[in-house]
């Protein structure tokens, strides 16, 4: 059962993995990380991401400027920047990792130990990615939560909301977490190389061979 169940639990990890890198670089670029509504203005909806504010307009779509400079955006989006850069880096790299480590991979197929430490790092790199991923979403989150409820803040100003991109942002930590853990799962579970299976059947054959001449008269 192990010969057919590791390599599909590495596909799925793999893949799992693979859509949770792509949602994270989705995150990173998507300009709706806060969303604004003015009541004056139905019609217009502010976004703001990590390199640009966006107006979008009923009628003359989405217009959109990147921020002048980095030391002018707030610590949570500064801070979100470096740790999604590092999160959609680390995801590539144990895609690497974990590819060359899979079994249906036939390069270095003699090798069993130094591909189970590729699968073991590249589940752990998934790991790292998967909590760099949330915990900016989550901060950003959290600062649009209090600035929402501040009391300092006059009734009449307006408050940002939590954007799409942030839900992006969550999914993408919760598949590299999940994709990294089924492959080290793989990796904890009982394994049977193919090569021992063929030595062992080879000598029951030899074993029974021997039995047949014996009781032959």
């Amino acid at each position: 059962m192990a010969l057919v169940y590791q390599p599909v639990m590495q596909l799925s990890g793999i893949l799992v993995s693979l859509l949770g890198w792509v949602l994270s670089c989705l995150t990173t670029y998507l300009p709706q990380w806060k969303n604004l509504n003015l009541e004056l203005n139905e019609l217009e909806i502010w976004t703001m991401g990590l390199w640009q504010a966006c107006v979008v307009q009923e009628e003359g779509g989405m217009q959109c400027k990147d921020f002048d400079s980095f030391l002018a955006l707030p610590p949570e989006l500064r801070i979100s920047r470096i740790l999604m850069f590092f999160s959609n880096g680390s995801g590539l790299l144990g895609l690497l990792l974990s590819g060359f480590g899979l079994d249906c991979l036939k390069i270095g197929e003699r090798q069993q130990e130094q591909k189970k430490r590729l699968l073991l790092f590249g589940g752990m790199i998934f790991w790292i990615s998967g909590i760099t991923a949330i915990v900016p979403v989550s901060w950003v989150a959290h600062a649009t939560v209090q600035e929402f409820w501040d009391e300092n803040i006059p009734d009449i100003v307006p408050r940002w909301d939590f954007g799409e991109a942030l839900f992006v942002g969550w999914l993408a930590g919760f598949c590299l977490i999940l994709g990294g853990s089924l492959l080290n799962c793989t990796i904890c579970s009982t394994e049977v190389h193919p090569s021992s299976v063929h030595y062992a059947v080879a000598e029951q054959q030899d074993q029974c061979q021997c039995l047949e001449t014996e009781t032959r008269p």
